[in-house]
């Protein structure tokens, strides 16, 4: 017997089960029999290691599969016998939580069998073991099964004595039902319960949408740090209860919350406790990504407590880079910070750049080589574009850095090519420190070349430029083509360049090629016939780069030639249906030709039109649509469409766009309601996929807003 079980017996029964022919997160579920069979056995540390095991496949990632539904009893059957208990009922519960109350799905029957095991953990909720106690309370919330398992778990924390227990008791009422649970977490919320209960009662409270008021504040203040009473929680996502409660608060999106939530953070950035402003400020850069007004509001207290106490600036860091030039009052701070030799210089510069690039351009400009962090905030980062003047210090500073490229290192050769190419012609001092880098980093500096060359230097850069072009070096080839073709629309070397491209194996080479060909036109019909070789077999299962390069080769053929069916029969496929969601930028590449196809398009119309009810694909279709069949739209219709889609955040710049095609017609006095609110409502709607460029990427979806609202007045009609 092992802890109680038979151990034949349990073998058998899990090798009854089809696991071969299930699938899990990595193929086959014919590896889970053994990882169940260790779980049960008296080896720790190959439990320890099944468990794992486990969590990767059949609850991978929050995601659960064809063979979670049936691991489930066996695990249910483990935990009963008392073997790992509380580690057992902690995953029953995670498999509960990322399943779903209906459909036919895995997800639905995942959480069919973990609520099928309710009597076991409303049972395991009156253990003796704490840690037993706290993961049967949270499992059995997951179930979501409010009618079976609130009375058991209300009766219990009516007599739980230990603190954590109590806390997830309380946090498993709430989820369970937020309207009933409301006044019992407000009234745990006071100094008769213990910290851990507390900070569960204020997380509880605004999940049960409660009024948040000066009782509210005043508990959450005297509890922080907040962080270390949620340690020892099975509930994961409310293990930073500052920013919990904040981020909820703003996501309420009212006047009265809004404030509630700005109180709190001033308040907490006030304090001057390291381990209290660790948390504010991280609460605070959360709220920048989901308030518009953040930024303003929360300059005003982080820069008081800078100017207050400049040793804590190095903890707010990334704070002050989010607020940028709403901290400019910290400016003097950083810049002393910045001046400094030492590890945190390099940090304080660069939110400087942010704060003030004005300022921080001569200390970037004095010790450049040693400042890489500061370099790139003033390139904009991986995903941005230059933010700092053509200074004749820095541009000094730059070509010094030219002159020895052998000591350049990192990412240095890409952010001086950055920069260079944003100064343009400003910078055509830096001509020859480029002509001489150009030798050892190709790729980076030729469109930094073409770029600040002035006119009566084209000659001399042209000809370097060809002679990379035309090298044996694969790497810089291309980028010399085209930044040859850019300067002296010399073709001949560019054509030479795609034609090999074409002809690779690799898909986005080919991709690469095929879309740089567009753009030459007609110019490149002499490409035509290595177009038409690139595309990929269409009987074969194709893969995403596959079918990028495949649509990139249509609008080639269409551009070049005008060859409208060979172009319609490559984007058959990518639009041919919905797919997985990483398909979604392939289906949209795909839409975007076929606008470009206007009439010749036809054939594609009920491809298109069976996009439009998906919102991540409803904007590509509508813009496709309005080229292709303009007469399959409904203009009011699809202009409510387009507005769920932006609400949504599925492809919101995309839908302004369609919006601007569908024209004032399709705008009722609703839509132009929907889309005032959308462009000036304080919560964010953009949220990149990018960290860091929420706020950035909003602004510009809100400017773009108001440009279309007043593109698209109705004559008469007042700004």
């Amino acid at each position: 017997m092992i802890h109680g079980m038979d151990p034949i017996r349990f073998s058998a029964e899990v090798d009854a089960r089809p696991w071969a022919a299930l699938t899990h997160a990595y193929g086959s579920a014919a590896d889970v029999p053994d990882c169940l069979r260790a779980l049960a056995g008296e080896d720790d540390e190959k439990a320890a290691e099944a468990l794992s095991e486990l969590y990767g496949s059949i609850l991978h990632q929050g995601s659960v599969y064809e063979a979670t539904a049936h691991a489930v009893p066996f695990l249910a059957r483990t935990a009963a016998a008392g073997v790992r208990a509380a580690d057992v009922l902690a995953f029953l519960g995670g498999i509960a939580e990322s399943g779903a109350d209906d459909g036919d799905g895995d997800e639905a029957a995942a959480r069919r069998a973990v609520t099928a095991e309710l009597p076991l953990l409303l049972a395991s909720v009156e253990a003796e073991d704490s840690d037993v106690r706290q993961a049967a309370a949270w499992a059995a919330a997951m179930t979501g099964a409010a009618d079976e398992a609130y009375g058991a778990l209300r009766d219990r924390f009516a007599v739980e004595t230990d603190p954590q227990v109590r806390a997830e008791l309380l946090g498993g009422l709430v989820h369970l039902d937020p309207a009933r649970a409301a006044v019992l977490a407000t009234a745990a919320t006071g100094p008769g319960e213990p910290a851990e209960v507390r900070v569960a009662a204020l997380t509880g409270c605004v999940d049960a949408g409660a009024d948040w008021g000066p009782g509210h504040y005043d508990a959450m203040l005297a509890l922080l740090p907040a962080d270390p009473l949620v340690t020892g929680r099975v509930d994961l996502d409310r293990s930073e209860p500052l920013q919990y409660v904040v981020s909820s608060l703003l996501l309420r999106n009212t006047p009265a919350d809004r404030e509630g939530a700005y109180a709190l953070l001033a308040a907490a950035l006030r304090t001057g406790r390291p381990e209290v402003l660790a948390e504010a400020a991280w609460a605070s850069e959360s709220a920048v990504q989901i308030s518009r007004s953040a930024r303003e509001r929360l300059a005003g207290p982080l820069c008081d407590a800078v100017l207050r106490d400049p040793e804590i600036t190095e903890a707010v860091l990334p704070l002050l880079r989010l607020l940028g030039g709403h901290a400019a009052q910290a400016g003097s701070v950083l810049a002393e910070m910045a001046a400094r030799d030492d590890d945190r210089a390099d940090q304080a510069l660069a939110a400087l750049v942010d704060v003030d690039p004005v300022l921080a351009v001569p200390l970037l400009a004095r010790d450049l080589a040693r400042r890489p962090r500061a370099l790139d905030a003033a390139c904009g980062g991986a995903f941005g574009t230059p933010r700092v003047p053509c200074d004749a210090d820095l541009l000094a500073a730059v070509r010094a850095r030219l002159a020895e490229p052998g000591a350049l290192g990192g990412q240095e050769p890409y952010r001086f090519a950055a920069l260079l190419e944003s100064w343009g012609s400003g910078a055509s001092s830096a001509l020859p420190d480029v002509l001489a880098a150009l030798g050892k980093f190709p790729q980076q500096m030729t469109r930094a070349l073409a770029a600040v060359c002035a006119p009566e230097d084209r000659a001399e850069a042209g000809e370097a430029l060809r002679r990379e072009a035309r090298s044996e070096r694969r790497e810089g080839r291309l980028g010399a083509a085209r930044a040859l073709h850019q300067l002296t629309g010399d073709t001949e070397p560019l054509l030479t360049v795609l034609a090999e491209r074409l002809e690779d194996g690799d898909p986005h080479g080919r991709r690469e090629a095929a879309s740089l060909a567009a753009g030459l036109g007609p110019r490149a019909a002499v490409l035509l016939p290595a177009l038409s070789a690139a595309v990929s077999d269409p009987a074969a299962d194709r893969t995403t780069p596959e079918l990028d390069a495949d649509i990139a080769v249509a609008e080639a053929l269409w551009r070049i030639a005008g060859r409208a069916e060979e172009a319609v029969d490559l984007l058959r496929g990518p639009l041919s249906g919905a797919g997985p969601s990483w398909m979604r930028w392939t289906v949209s590449r795909a839409a975007r030709v076929a606008a470009q196809l206007g009439d010749a398009g036809r054939p594609l119309t009920e491809a298109l039109l069976r996009l439009l009810p998906e919102p991540v694909q409803t904007p590509v279709a509508v813009l496709a649509l309005c080229a292709v069949a303009p007469e399959t739209l409904d203009g009011p219709v699809t202009a409510g469409l387009l507005l769920d889609s932006a609400e949504q955040d599925a492809d919101p710049f995309t839908a302004l766009e369609a919006l601007i095609g569908l024209g004032p017609a399709a705008m009722t006095g609703g839509h132009r309601r929907r889309l005032t609110e959308l462009a000036e409502r304080d919560l964010r709607v953009t949220a990149s996929r990018v960290e860091g460029t929420t706020a950035s990427a909003d602004e510009r979806f809100q400017e773009r807003a108001r440009e279309v609202l007043r593109a698209l007045r109705e004559p008469g009609e007042e700004a």
